[in-house]
């Protein structure tokens, strides 16, 4: 054993938040992670690690994509439940790649870039290759991608494109399946065979489950099946989508998600390690008696090193535009720290701090019933299996019919703050919960609940609790507000429910919102995350 490497252990799910479709590379001693971010701006973070069990944030692929009135939520569209997702990352020749669909644009992206903490070079490739996977081989580009029916297609060598009369194939259907079909595509060349891991349902019930399907060449059969089914005993939420890295040793382990009801889809690492089949191939079989270890010990790069928290507390004492151009590792979001991202491209004009009285300011440019449709939503994940944040809400500067406040922000959404009404302010409770009946459908109107109750000063301190982890399937949150010296209930519990229409897991949200006139400005302070 290299003496540098010491054994370390963790938990899984390794990360207790909301990174869904993970894809994970080794290069050169360093674990690079890229999942789905959907709506949220900056987009396409990638994690570091150096033992694959602990994360940290490194870089953001893009700030924005195209600017589109939907990305930045302007004249009534937005991109809730689409923008980036199930990225695929790449390390050929001393460059990394990134390749996603964006599903509101229907593009597939291609970013390059020498250095993954560094500029990203942005184009597109022609067609739209859901869920893609990309493999570097013998001097020739492919891309494997595809819902049900999988397809291999040969990319030119510019990588803007199919190559004209190149190799183009259906490799894998699950045609049939009344659930989930083949998805998730991750494909490696591995002791000179090809390997495609892909994600499905079974077909008698939904869970989901790990496949793998195998061929010499790329030209030949693929065939294979499931290689997994567990869920680590929760909510019979099975674990499955990802690709596997090989470590330290030569210890192989595959990194995959777990539904994880409100709060998102969690990943979770898997052992691996390689049999021989009956014609004697390589072939990966996953876990410890086909399960995922609660407590997995791998082998550390750095066993020293201290990660960065993956969201936190924050003072807003420091201005965004100095520290983005100082470091854009700590403070990639437009200058804000980097577990922050907004729920849409922002307009930075409207946003800012105070930096000598550690305030967040965020002023409205339009008006809008319920705070689906507000800009410049500043948010960070929640955390697995409960969770609370605080925050100071300021409200002097609040026009009438202007609210400001801490969101639980989902589909189905609680806040609580300050709002002004003919002339005076009050503590609110609102929440606001989807009843279309359709999954994919964002909901519209106004808050459905409501509770009001003046308050003497221009301050409130206020907190949302959130709990994951204890009712099968029932996830759900609370206001309170601080008052003679302590915290108080306010306002009715809310179920939050992981819905299609945000396909993201809950997160508190910094929001201002107006609703009869725009141009009133909302300040928060001392943020803290429990």
């Amino acid at each position: 054993m290299n003496t540098a490497y010491r054994k370390v252990t963790g938990t899984n799910p390794i990360i207790a938040m909301d990174y869904p479709d993970p894809d994970v590379i080794n290069v050169n001693g360093t674990f690079y992670m890229i999942s789905t971010t959907m709506h949220y701006m900056p987009g396409a973070e990638i994690l570091v690690s150096y033992d694959l069990l602990h994360w940290e944030h490194l870089s953001y692929v893009f700030d924005t994509l195209d600017g589109t009135p939907a990305q930045r939520l302007e004249d009534g569209e937005y991109i809730y439940g689409k923008g980036m997702w199930a990225a695929s990352i790449r390390y050929h020749e001393g460059m990394f790649y990134v390749v996603f669909v964006c599903n509101d644009t229907h593009k597939t992206y291609l970013y390059r870039s020498g250095d993954p903490c560094g500029e990203w070079k942005k184009s597109t490739i022609e067609g739209f290759y859901h869920d893609a996977s990309l493999l570097f081989d013998e001097g020739r580009a492919y891309i494997v991608y595809g819902n049900r029916n999988i397809y291999l297609t040969e990319l030119n060598k510019e990588l803007t494109g199919p190559e004209e009369g190149g190799l183009h194939r259906l490799i894998v259907s699950d045609e049939g399946n009344p659930s989930l079909g083949y998805e998730g595509s991750h494909i490696y060349r591995i002791f000179g065979r090809y390997y495609l891991f892909l994600i499905h349902s079974k077909r008698d019930r939904w869970r989901r489950v790990e496949a793998c399907f195998s061929s010499d060449s790329l030209l030949g059969e693929f065939t294979g099946g499931d290689v997994f089914d567990d869920d680590l005993g929760f909510r019979n939420s099975g674990i499955a989508q990802g690709g596997i890295v090989e470590g330290p040793e030569g210890v192989w382990n595959a990194v995959m998600f777990r539904d994880n009801g409100a709060v998102g889809r969690l990943p979770v690492v898997v052992g691996v390690r390689w049999e021989k089949d009956e014609k004697g191939n390589p072939v990966p079989v996953f876990g410890k008696d086909g399960k995922a270890d609660i407590s997995p010990e791998l082998s550390s790069y750095c066993p020293d090193y201290e990660y960065m928290p993956l969201s936190g507390n924050d003072d807003f004492r420091y201005d965004p535009e100095t520290e983005f151009s100082r470091d854009k590792k700590g403070h990639g979001t437009f200058g804000f720290k980097s577990f922050w991202q907004f729920n849409h491209e922002p307009d930075m004009s409207l946003v800012g701090t105070d930096a000598e009285n550690g305030k967040l300011l965020i002023k409205t440019d339009r008006t809008a019933e319920n705070i689906f449709h507000v800009r410049n939503i500043l948010t960070q994940r929640m955390s697995f299996p409960s969770c609370s944040a605080e925050v100071t809400v300021d409200g002097s500067m609040l026009g009438d019919g202007d609210h400001a406040g801490l969101a639980a922000f989902q589909g189905d959404y609680l806040t609580v703050g300050i709002c002004r009404k003919e002339g005076k302010l009050y503590a609110e409770y609102s929440a606001f919960t989807n009843d279309t009946g359709d999954v994919w459908k964002l909901g519209e109107g106004p808050a459905s609940k409501k509770e009001l109750i003046p308050i003497s000063g221009d301050t409130l301190r206020v907190r949302i609790t959130a709990d994951f982890g204890t009712d099968l399937g029932k996830d759900s949150a609370f206001c309170e507000i601080y008052e003679n010296g302590a915290f108080r209930r306010f306002g009715e519990e809310q179920e939050l429910r992981f819905r299609l229409d945000h396909f993201t897991g809950c997160r508190f949200g910094l929001f201002v919102m107006s609703e009869e006139r725009a141009g009133g400005t909302g300040c928060f302070s001392d943020f803290v995350k429990v």
